[in-house]
């Protein structure tokens, strides 16, 4: 173990797990996320790290389905067999007859062959419609004499899958304990990145900023980028409070409020909906589409006929974006390859920052993280835990000196980013004394500035109407101008080309 690794190990002794070929072995080319698979490593690992390979693939073929084993445990259940797996389960809402149908992908099961029993609706808020992990016991419910009901499976109960009780107190306190290049390294480590596969702490900042959406709540990004950077990754593995979508179609009843089904749409369930591949995404509608999105992003509310709900899940697009030999953009136009809606500049307004994917490293065998790391499930525990923490956002109302003719989506913009950045980088802040103004200006306020700048550049370029300045947004220093001594030199200055893309 290196020295970062015996501080890991040290202080989160319970929450850290080694990362080794060797100890994921077991599961094959199971397509499991990794969530789940760090749940399973830690389980099945000694005192060394060093995992039971053996008994983690027994608990595999028992209890976690997949299509090979679908047709056994059918049979099982028909038998009068009831059988419990951990499963990723979607629930769909029947409003014709008020029950929860349960299709279950990975058993090949259909949503009109299973059902929710109504006696959990009550005690588990994640079965009343969308996609959840858990632990879930089945059984069959034979067809009835008359014949009027057909057999079907029924979850007779549920866990939801959620084995860390979050101490987020003390995630916060032990951030004192590691210095910023040993906790921007602990970060990238949980992403299952390599840190020393990086070309400095600027390349590493650019990384992690793909982590802003699931700290802050309606923060809402873009990011382009070559293929093979990592981007479906990131947004399809680290958590189960995201949902990526990836093709297809995509309506305004899927997104916000399905009125034939009575049923909320993705946004009201998830901490942030991520759409992948965006310029293939077919958009239905895609005019009353976007009169919802600018409602929804602009205010966090939404109305389909008379029902008005809220939520706090942002939105991210990430996209490919052709790049000239010297690997930056081809064209100063970056939405040119988007979908109409996402070119139109009141929709694009309402998205906080970019991120320059350009910028990133093509993943590479240098970049697969090896030594210990937090286990991905708590890791995206914490994040999801630190959104609700209000500190953070006082502390950048109370830090920042905004200037009173300044754009409201400018200044709304940078304060969810600079917020977004405390509660990744400086978790431990509680107040504003507990960070200097030079680092909360190097680490918040300037990559906030300058990931909303190129936003409004580009929303300048769509239509002259939208000034292409920023505001003069700024941090108030202390009497004395003290500084941590925390400032790194190559922070945010020019790049070279990313290597190996």
């Amino acid at each position: 173990m290196d020295t970062l690794d015996e501080k890991l190990v040290k202080i989160f002794p319970n929450e850290s797990v080694l990362k080794n070929p060797e100890n994921y072995s077991a599961f094959g080319g199971r397509a499991l996320p990794s969530f789940i698979r760090d749940w399973l490593v830690k389980k099945y690992a000694d005192d060394a790290g060093s995992v039971d390979g053996y008994a983690l693939a027994r608990f595999l073929q028992e209890h976690i389905p997949d299509k090979e084993t679908s047709h056994t445990i059918k049979g099982q259940l028909t038998k009068g067999e009831d059988v419990q797996l951990l499963m990723r389960m979607v629930v769909e809402v029947d409003v014709k007859t008020g029950s929860y149908r349960l299709a279950i992908p990975d058993l090949g099961v259909k949503a009109n062959e299973a059902s929710v029993n109504a006696s959990l609706l009550h005690k588990h808020r994640e079965l009343l419609g969308g996609e959840v992990w858990g632990v879930g016991k089945l059984t069959w419910i034979a067809p009835t004499a008359t014949g009027k009901k057909d057999g079907h499976i029924e979850l007779i109960d549920f866990k939801p899958f959620k084995p860390y009780d979050v101490d987020i107190e003390y995630y916060r306190q032990a951030r004192d304990k590691f210095t910023v290049d040993e906790w921007v390294n602990l970060l990238i480590k949980s992403m299952e990145y390599n840190p020393g596969g990086f070309e400095g702490l600027t390349q590493k900042l650019r990384f992690l900023a793909r982590l802003l959406p699931f700290v802050q709540q309606r923060l809402n990004m873009v990011e382009l980028a070559p293929k093979g950077t990592g981007k479906s990754y990131v947004f399809g593995n680290l958590t189960k409070y995201g949902w990526l979508i990836s093709g297809g179609t995509v309506t305004r009843a899927k997104l916000f409020y399905d009125m034939q089904k009575n049923s909320p749409g993705i946004v009201t369930s998830y901490d942030y909906v991520a759409m992948d591949e965006v310029a293939t995404i077919v958009f239905a509608d895609a005019d009353e589409l976007a009169g919802a999105m600018k409602n929804y992003l602009e205010s966090g509310a939404f109305t389909v006929g008379k029902s008005r709900q809220e939520a706090d899940a942002g939105f991210v697009l990430l996209g490919n974006i052709p790049l000239t030999s010297d690997l930056r953009p081809r064209n100063s136009h970056y939405f040119e390859d988007l979908p109409p809606m996402f070119r139109e500049s009141a929709l694009l307004d309402r998205f906080h920052g970019f991120i320059e994917g350009w910028y990133l490293p093509r993943i590479q065998e240098n970049l697969k993280v090896r030594g210990y790391t937090l286990n991905v499930e708590y890791f995206s525990e914490v994040l999801h835990a630190l959104r609700s923490v209000a500190d953070y956002d006082v502390v950048v109302g109370e830090m920042l000196v905004v200037p009173t003719k300044a754009d409201t989506r400018d200044v709304t913009a940078v304060k969810r980013l600079c917020a977004a950045y405390l509660r990744l980088l400086f978790p431990n802040v509680h107040k504003s004394k507990d960070i200097t103004p030079a680092d909360f200006d190097l680490y918040c306020l300037q990559p906030a500035l300058e990931k909303r700048a190129i936003i409004r550049r580009q929303a300048h370029l769509v239509d002259s109407e939208f000034r292409e300045e920023m505001p003069d947004i700024t941090v108030k220093r202390d009497p004395s101008g003290s500084s941590t001594g925390n400032r790194t030199d190559d922070l945010f200055e020019d790049e070279p080309a990313t290597p190996g893309a």
